[in-house]
């Protein structure tokens, strides 16, 4: 069956809202304002990790029909517990909780009145949000019409506002590049893509636009990789545009605010100027709506793949435990889950990212034995040595592979991805010549 473009753009706006939520509203106008001139560059390494990689991975995973199957060319054992690692940690071990108190940290607690209850507020705030994100998920058939008709336009609308009124209002004044960004701002761009969770948040979601698709009653496979190709691009553009808009405002605030620990401050001072006190109501609505719409969709996606994996307890019970296991995490405080989601996101994105770029190349790459798991294992252990570099019996055994090209920053695995790779390519030639070698001198 075809999709109207009414139906399609639906389907976008939905695949859109679902990975724009916390962190890519805070770290794009970060980026801006620590890079100041150097951005334009910056932002493009941030697009790579924030944009085209999670498309990639919502094409992969919709091509070989969820994260398992894709994981299982590694094996089966490999594909079981990478599969459950990123559903918790892009779940409610660390994604949901902390889309869920950002929006609160960032855009409600500093207008709370003086001496309030922080800990009190949070607990309304995050027991409403808990309720309303719940409640979206227990009807997943319906959520391409109620996020993509009304939750995405109003984000869209909101953003664009901000945006227009920052151009006719704001103040701005760009300074020379800071911090990192100073001397390697494509790469530290690149790395701070990491942050938004989206390609492994796209391993997770790729699962949610087929099964979208399926109640839209598109039902044949080729159909289903071209609307998912097709909703891939125009979320992908969507975002590429807002992260542009938020990072230029970050940017042209460079010389105007003083650089705190994150985005969401230079946020408020924004707002604040452009529309006063009153705005601090605009964002909290927009960092609540684009943290809402992730949640569902993470919440979605996670309950559907456990409750295929343990049958016995059905749909609605895992949405009821990921969002009850969610409020409990959310409850422990922002500053607590962000501390333990960079080493996270360090050992697991580059495994993530190799397993997307794989399999884009499985046409080619399928009769070559052992490819997947050569590559990615290595890439694995490194990921893994590195996100714990900081700790003292891992310090040593991390110095060895400081000799890597590009370690320093994070991006050693790319080299030992890269000689696997070629490795096993090279020794599948050879055999392969071999073997004709010797059928030639048989015969």
């Amino acid at each position: 069956m075809k999709l109207t473009k009414s139906k399609m753009l639906l389907v976008s706006f939905m695949l859109f809202s679902l990975f724009f939520g916390a962190g890519n509203l805070i770290f794009p106008p970060f980026l801006g304002q620590t890079a100041g001139e150097k951005t334009p560059l910056a932002l493009l390494g941030f697009l790579i990790t924030a944009v085209i990689l999670p498309v990639l991975g919502v094409i992969v995973v919709a091509k070989f029909d969820g994260l398992e199957k894709l994981a299982s060319k590694v094996n089966s054992k490999f594909a079981i517990v990478f599969t459950i690692l990123i559903y918790l940690s892009i779940g409610p071990g660390l994604g949901i909780p902390r889309a869920a108190s950002v929006p609160f940290e960032m855009a409600i607690a500093p207008y709370l009145p003086s001496g309030s209850s922080l800990r009190l507020y949070m607990l309304l705030y995050s027991l409403v949000f808990f309720i309303i994100a719940g409640w979206l998920a227990l009807t997943p058939n319906k959520l391409v019409d109620r996020i993509g008709k009304f939750l995405t336009p109003s984000l869209l609308i909101l953003l664009i506002l901000l945006f227009m009124s920052f151009l006719f209002a704001g103040k701005m004044d760009v300074t020379p590049a800071q911090n990192s960004y100073r001397d390697s701002a494509f790469v530290t761009g690149f790395l701070e893509g990491y942050n938004t969770m989206d390609a492994i948040a796209a391993l997770n979601f790729g699962l949610v636009i087929a099964t979208t698709l399926h109640t839209l009653h598109v039902s044949e496979k080729k159909d289903i990789m071209h609307y998912t190709i097709r909703a891939g691009i125009a979320a992908g553009s969507i975002l590429a545009i807002i992260y542009g808009m938020l990072s230029f405002m970050g940017m042209q605030s460079s010389g105007v605010y003083e650089l705190q620990d994150n985005g969401a401050w230079t946020l408020r001072c924004i707002v604040k100027q452009v529309f006063g006190n009153p705005g601090a109501i605009m964002l909290a609505a927009i960092f609540t709506l684009a943290c809402l719409t992730t949640c569902v969709g993470l919440i979605t996606s996670i309950s559907q793949y456990f409750s295929t994996l343990i049958p016995k307890i059905g749909y609605r019970y895992w949405v009821f435990i990921i969002v009850g296991f969610s409020f409990a995490v959310c409850n422990l405080g922002l500053t607590t889950i962000l501390s333990i989601s960079v080493p996270i996101l360090n050992a697991i994105y580059p495994v993530a990212i190799t397993l997307i770029a794989l399999g884009l190349c499985d046409k080619w790459l399928k009769d070559i034995p052992h490819i997947y798991s050569c590559t990615i294992w290595p890439v694995a252990i490194i990921s893994v040595i590195y996100a714990m570099r900081k700790l003292t019996p891992m310090r040593y055994i991390s110095n060895m592979f400081s000799i890597l090209p590009f370690y320093s920053y994070g991006m050693g695995w790319v080299t030992v991805a890269v000689v696997m790779c070629l490795v096993v390519l090279i020794y599948a030639k050879i055999k392969a010549l071999y073997k004709v070698k010797s059928s030639n001198t048989a015969k």
